[in-house]
């Protein structure tokens, strides 16, 4: 390796560092070019390419006229993300079930006291969205609320798996949330968030069973199986 392709590789694993700690946040504008020169002690040139490096894998985002930004924590979520970006509704619903189920009784079993003063919190704002009629917020309060429930799962493959795919997940709660305002049906997630709280597993994973399959199984009885 020539010294120049070792001092790139040391800059964007040092540009890497800061944007998987959390330290440049995901929307977050990363410094400028002289400012990562002088922060990494390398030349312009080099920045650039180790820039240029992140902007493929998918982390950092090039603003004309604005600067950079990242884009994603996350390479694993990039490549997750294109490899599904065209996955077909139904399969992602079928994902989501085989994850939701097991952190449902995971979380029952494992949730902390202040884990459930958090999910009856976000369980009061989803419902308060819900009500709202707001897609957007509808969509975002629902997908915070099952990733506490992962979270809470405390199994930390589980929840990695989960993150990587929150995208995918999230598309999938919006069009199940626009199909919901279409239809003007019920959607709440009282007894879910109260299995859990009450460490009740199996009332947990027949909860978020019974309410997926409202909208897996249509699809099914129609002998969806492709794109």
């Amino acid at each position: 390796m020539s010294d120049r392709s070792g001092l790139i590789d040391r800059a964007v694993e040092q540009l890497r560092a800061r944007i998987t700690s959390g330290e440049w946040a995901v929307g977050s504008r990363i410094p400028t070019e002289p400012a990562l020169a002088a922060l990494l002690g390398v030349g312009r040139n080099t920045v650039r390419e180790a820039v240029q490096s992140l902007v493929h894998a998918g982390l950092l985002m090039r603003r004309q006229g604005s600067g950079t930004y990242v884009l994603s924590d996350s390479e694993l979520t990039v490549v997750m993300g294109r490899q599904i970006a065209d996955a077909n509704h139904q399969h992602v619903l079928e994902v989501r079930r085989s994850l939701e189920v097991e952190a449902a009784r995971l979380a029952a079993r494992r949730r902390s006291d202040a884990e459930v003063l958090t999910l009856r919190a976000l369980n009061t704002a989803r419902q308060e969205a819900f009500a709202s009629g707001d897609v957007d917020a509808m969509v975002s309060a629902d997908l915070e609320l099952h990733r506490a429930i992962a979270a809470a799962a405390r199994n930390p493959v589980l929840l990695s798996l989960y993150e990587h795919l929150v995208d995918a997940i999230g598309a999938n709660i919006r069009t199940n949330v626009v199909g919901l305002l279409h239809t003007q049906s019920a959607d709440d997630h009282d007894a879910l968030v109260e299995a859990i709280a009450l460490g009740d597993p199996q009332r947990a994973m027949d909860e978020i069973t019974s309410y997926l399959d409202i909208y897996v199984e249509p699809a099914e009885r129609a002998g969806v199986t492709g794109r």
